[in-house]
């Protein structure tokens, strides 16, 4: 498959079904040691975690106000995507609080241990004003 010119890529609409579908994504943030999260690194989309760390870590959700605050268009049912890649070494396992945090829900299986060279995929949905809840659904 070619990549599309200039003037290709799927556009809704436009017929150009064969084409390779385009997106964005700015550099993946990271965050090294035991902390909470800021909302830069949860909106991120790509989030590195224990970078060469050799004990287990763990990473827990800031208010989910923080969010709103980034977030400014969202609404309830608006979702957004945080892929998060364990880059710890020996038994640097990544401890994933994600149902914690002031107005956030764990939608299940959203509180996991991530262990080193693996990652795994949550979404967040909006349910109100500082309210999200997080899914694991990778």
């Amino acid at each position: 498959m070619a990549f599309p010119n200039g003037a290709g890529g799927y556009q809704v609409g436009d017929g150009n079904l064969s084409e390779l579908t385009l997106g964005y994504g700015s550099a993946p943030l990271s965050v090294d040691a035991t902390a909470t999260l800021t909302a830069a690194q949860v909106t991120a989309g790509m989030l590195l975690v224990g970078s060469g760390a050799t004990a287990a870590q763990t990473y827990t959700l800031p208010a989910a106000s923080l969010i709103d605050a980034v977030v400014t268009s969202a609404k309830p049912g608006s979702t957004f995507d945080l892929n998060v890649i364990n880059l710890g070494t020996s038994s640097g396992t990544a401890a994933l609080a994600m149902g914690t945090g002031t107005g956030f829900t764990a939608g299940g299986n959203a509180a996991v241990v991530v262990a080193i060279t693996s990652s795994a995929l949550f979404r967040f949905r909006s349910t109100a004003a500082g309210a999200w809840t997080v899914y694991k659904v990778a």
